[in-house]
């Protein structure tokens, strides 16, 4: 079977792209914006920022292992709702990211359940 063969594998094909490009962006310039999204209440905001970009990157990779893809699918999935209160102090505390403000709740929120979504449809067929 072709690679993209499928909607399902177009999906988590994008999806990986997704987590593989934020995920670097975890380790470069940008790593500093993201720190400033972490919640207070966390300690070791640089190291908190560091963990999930790897595991960004694994969930990545997992998308596109067959091997792999349910348990990537889950982990994200759980990853995804565990960062959500760095989207949401960074929307409430009018973080930039690249200089540019992080997104807004009424379309952060929507954007989230439609990653959950895809992420559970695309590797659950």
């Amino acid at each position: 079977m072709p690679a993209l063969a499928t909607w399902h594998d177009s999906a988590r094909f994008a999806l990986a792209l997704m987590f593989a490009f934020t995920g670097i962006a975890h380790f470069n310039r940008m790593k500093r914006d993201l720190v400033r999204m972490v919640p207070a209440v966390f300690p070791q905001p640089l190291l908190l920022v560091y963990f999930t970009g790897i595991l960004e990157l694994m969930g990545a990779a997992g998308l596109l292992l067959p091997r792999f893809r349910l348990l990537a699918g889950i982990c994200l999935i759980a990853l995804l709702i565990a960062m959500f209160p760095a989207n949401v102090n960074a929307a409430i505390k009018g973080t930039t990211l690249a200089g540019k403000p992080a997104t807004a709740l009424w379309l952060r929120t929507p954007m989230q359940v439609l990653f959950i979504g895809l992420l559970w449809w695309s590797t659950h067929s």
